[in-house]
């Protein structure tokens, strides 16, 4: 028999963590039938709009059930991690580069969409939003194939696949199975977790992700300020912008599934991954 739940969990704090988190804004998700469009992140929405916040937003919020747990599944496997201290990982790694994921990745994913954009004129890259923890599991799949070759990833409970061909199996198999699946940030979270792995993104520790959490939080804080996409009251921002200029709006529905930009004169409806 394998061990209790409440001792695996005590052996995982940091992914059980992350999973209880995820699985509440889900939750709360569900209930106020929130959409793709409130949380998630695009191109028009983060970079002509300001939204920065959706960074963050977007890695932990997950809109369908299934998409929900199949991130927590191999999390939870990947919550090996935590445990192998005698190889340098560990929970105080397992802490800091899943910090340094989140924010690379979502960076990375930006920057794949302007240079279709702006190089190769794909407008489709425009609006596309994507949600979901897949770039921090693809990115600790490829830590730990490097860093741990030997391990085993089990989905599910049911599917165990060698940890070493797990980032490129599952970003196959996930284009394959589901279509919707953001190829450009699985891939993100895979290039992000080899410059781990590969020590090209290194010497985090304590202090470096304290001040890291600390800049993440006023620019997710300043940035719902400036937007609008949330009243904060004591904050007060001074306007830096020329108001002769087109102006950036942002127009939720009431639905809550679709989101909406105006750049006038211009008008359109952000596509949903």
């Amino acid at each position: 028999m394998g061990k209790p739940l409440i001792y695996e969990i005590l052996e995982k704090p940091a992914s059980s963590s992350v999973i209880g988190i995820c699985s509440l804004i889900w939750f709360f998700i569900q209930k106020r039938n929130i959409g793709y469009g409130d949380v998630g992140l695009s191109y028009e929405a983060a970079m002509e709009g300001g939204q920065y916040w959706r960074i963050i937003t977007s890695a932990f919020s997950h809109i369908s059930v299934v998409h929900l747990v199949f991130n927590m599944s191999a999390l939870w496997s990947l919550g090996v991690v935590e445990q192998l201290g005698q190889i340098g990982l560990g929970v105080e790694y397992y802490l800091h580069y899943t910090l340094v994921l989140v924010v690379l990745s979502g960076l990375l994913v930006l920057g794949f969409y302007h240079v279709m954009i702006q190089k190769f004129k794909v407008e489709y890259f425009r609006r596309v939003t994507a949600v979901g923890y897949s770039c921090v599991v693809f990115g600790w799949m490829t830590i730990l194939a490097t860093k741990q070759p030997s391990s085993k990833l089990n989905i599910f409970g049911v599917l165990s696949l060698p940890i070493s061909f797990a980032p490129f199996e599952s970003l196959i198999f996930t284009s394959i199975m589901v279509p919707q699946a953001s190829f450009i940030g699985h891939l993100s979270g895979i290039i992000v977790g080899y410059s781990i792995a590969w020590g090209l993104v290194h010497g985090m520790n304590n202090y470096w992700a304290i001040s890291m959490f600390g800049w993440i939080v006023l620019v997710f804080v300043l940035s719902l300020k400036r937007t609008g996409s949330m009243d904060l009251r004591f904050i007060e921002i001074e306007p830096v912008t020329d108001p002769s200029l087109p102006s950036v709006g942002v127009v939720a529905s009431r639905n809550g599934r679709t989101l909406q930009m105006d750049v006038l004169p211009r008008r359109g409806v952000a596509d949903i991954v």
